[in-house]
């Protein structure tokens, strides 16, 4: 028998009211956050203004008329250094900062003002090999693949990528692929870790590369064995997936393992029965959400990564979460959240 589907529109209509209420005075700008605090504003911000657009696009939402979409761009905009081309924001790395918003004026089929000439000596030959092997791999992994992953595509969405540059970054990453985890980097991927037991940051890193082979068309190096450890971090990690916060952490791992089973077939019968459970674990999580007090739930940009999650959720269970218009995943578009 069928479960019985779930809809979405009660909880989405919720959503929509939380992105209003994050919009400003201003044509086209966004707080990120609805409540100030230490190192917090509620005025306008690259990633406020950055993942309302995505939201919107996710819901099928996005402004069309003319003034609103060209509001929107510009604001996105001026938040770019002429000197450089960077995007900054205090709570990401600038090549982070950078690709979101670039990947956020793509959704309006625009791009920036300005060269990304920081990242220009990229291209020289042995460059970005040299930049990813220096990246903290082992004790960083989540946060370094911001970078790992924002250099490749703010450079393609800004169309500076050359074949070359392309070539040698997904090179890189296939020989330093771990054959038995499927996880990167070689070398990095075994306990201790400085972070404890968990080996959710370095899936968590995986997935910021994965969505950039995805983007390219480029095959996973090792896609079975991802599949495999996705499914043993879902059945026995201690990392809190799906029940104590809002964030990223959810799409990081329902993508790695749809994505990863997609160019495997590995275990269909584990892979669906396992996104199954967490869809409903997830689900009842959300249903329950105190917007005012739950972690992330004032944050416009953690709630964009809850959404990434059920869109890519309602993709790969037909039928089980139903909404009014289909959720669009914005990685199905472009790379890079």
């Amino acid at each position: 028998m069928a479960e019985a589907a779930v809809d979405l529109e009660p909880w989405l209509e919720t959503l929509r009211e939380i992105v209003a209420a994050h919009r400003l005075p201003e044509p086209g700008a966004w707080s990120r956050w609805r409540t100030s605090a230490e190192g917090r504003s509620c005025g306008v911000d690259p990633y406020g203004c950055a993942d309302a657009a995505n939201l919107l696009y996710t819901l099928g939402e996005l402004p069309r008329k003319p003034d609103e979409r060209s509001a929107a761009v510009e604001v996105l905009r001026e938040f770019q250094e002429a000197d450089g081309g960077l995007f900054r924001e205090q709570t990401h790395h600038p090549l982070h900062t950078t690709a979101h918003c670039l990947a956020a004026l793509e959704l309006f089929d625009a791009s920036t003002r300005h060269p990304l000439s920081a990242l220009a000596e990229l291209e020289e030959p042995g460059a970005v090999s040299k930049f990813l092997a220096a990246l903290a791999w082992r004790d960083d992994p989540w946060l370094a693949s911001h970078e790992g992953a924002a250099v490749y595509a703010a450079r393609v969405l800004a169309g500076e990528a050359s074949a070359a540059f392309q070539a040698e970054y997904f090179a890189w990453l296939a020989a330093e692929a771990d054959p038995r985890t499927g996880l990167w980097r070689r070398g990095c991927v075994e306990p201790p870790f400085r972070w404890g037991a968990s080996r959710f940051p370095q899936l968590a890193g995986t997935f910021h590369y994965l969505f950039n082979h995805e983007h390219a068309r480029r095959p996973l190096p090792y896609p079975a064995a991802l599949v495999d450890t996705c499914l043993e971090i879902f059945r026995s990690d201690p990392y809190p997936l799906g029940s104590a916060l809002v964030g990223f952490a959810e799409v990081d791992w329902v993508y790695c393992t749809t994505r990863a089973f997609a160019q495997s077939g590995r275990r269909r019968s584990d892979v669906q029965s396992a996104l199954r459970s967490f869809s409903a674990r997830y689900l009842e999580f959300l249903d329950a959400l105190d917007w005012d007090a739950t972690p992330g739930a004032g944050d416009l940009h953690a709630i964009f990564g809850a959404v990434c999650a059920l869109a890519e959720l309602q993709r790969v269970l037909p039928g089980s979460l139903v909404s009014r218009r289909p959720l669009r995943l914005v990685l199905d578009r472009r790379p890079f959240i």
